[in-house]
């Protein structure tokens, strides 16, 4: 078990590190590793196309995960009170969305939003004053938060949950006793408990929008994502600083999933 443990993890594992070496290639070649130079991580940063796309990718991670962890949070709070058959209803629900290959969320987001627009753009035609200059509602920014928080916000809801399971109930009893209101309670005794798992949630769903594609291929109109301009690079072949660009988003992402776990652990020994 050991040796097929073993196996798995450099299968996984080995591609990614051959990534990180040849993005220190001082060649123009991704396979022929001439030398070490850093040169092309400083080619990607004063790209103009890769900064645009990773303000873009910034941008929707910030706002989506807010979004996410700001309802995740509330709805895991509101299912705590759900009991019976509804409660394994909503449980089989949120692990559906987390299980649901991106594909099938991409092309049924894509639907449903273009639905909409077609539905909306018309009426505010209509009634705005001007129809000319009616807005119209259409594939961008607002779509790439609204899939990705959507989305991630399962992944915060379950996260949370697990806290709010373990948090010591007979406090909250405790503060209603003494005369606390419900805001009071929250602000004072929730919150404070459920805290780590609330910014590990935040974590994640910042980590998975940054570094999500297929969604964002679908939704995202106009707008360019790093994981969007990589993929529309390497059609023409890849060269050492897509493999940059893939290393900085790399550790980007392990820095944040270990600041999560680490988070998560020093809550459960809290």
């Amino acid at each position: 078990m050991r040796i097929y443990a073993l196996a798995v993890y450099l299968f996984l594992y080995i591609p990614i590190g051959i990534i990180a070496l040849f993005s220190f290639n001082a060649g123009k070649h991704a396979s022929q590793f001439t030398g070490f130079s850093v040169q092309w991580y400083g080619k990607a940063l004063d790209n103009p196309f890769v900064t645009e796309a990773f303000q873009t990718s910034l941008t929707v991670a910030l706002f989506s995960a807010v979004l996410a962890t700001v309802f995740g949070t509330m709805a895991a709070l509101a299912l705590q009170s759900v009991k019976g058959r509804l409660r394994v209803a909503f449980d089989a629900l949120i692990y559906i969305a987390v299980m649901v290959p991106g594909i099938v969320i991409g092309i049924a987001t894509l639907i449903a939003l273009v639905t909409v627009f077609d539905w909306l753009n018309p009426i505010l035609a209509a009634l705005w004053p001007m129809a000319d200059a009616a807005p119209q509602l259409a594939l961008g920014y607002g779509s790439l938060i609204a899939a990705h928080g959507l989305f991630s916000m399962a992944l915060v809801i379950i996260i949370v949950r697990a806290r709010v399971s373990g948090m010591d109930r007979s406090l909250i009893e405790a503060s209603a006793d003494l005369g606390a209101t419900p805001w009071g309670t929250f602000r004072q005794v929730t919150l404070p408990q459920i805290f780590p798992g609330i910014l590990a949630g935040f974590l994640l769903a910042f980590t998975f929008s940054f570094d999500d594609f297929i969604i964002a291929f679908f939704v995202a109109g106009s707008q360019t994502t790093l994981p969007i301009y990589v993929f529309s690079s390497i059609r023409r072949g890849v060269t050492p600083e897509i493999n940059a660009i893939g290393s900085m988003v790399l550790a980007v992402s392990l820095i944040l999933l270990i600041t999560a776990q680490s988070i998560l652990q020093r809550g459960r020994k809290a």
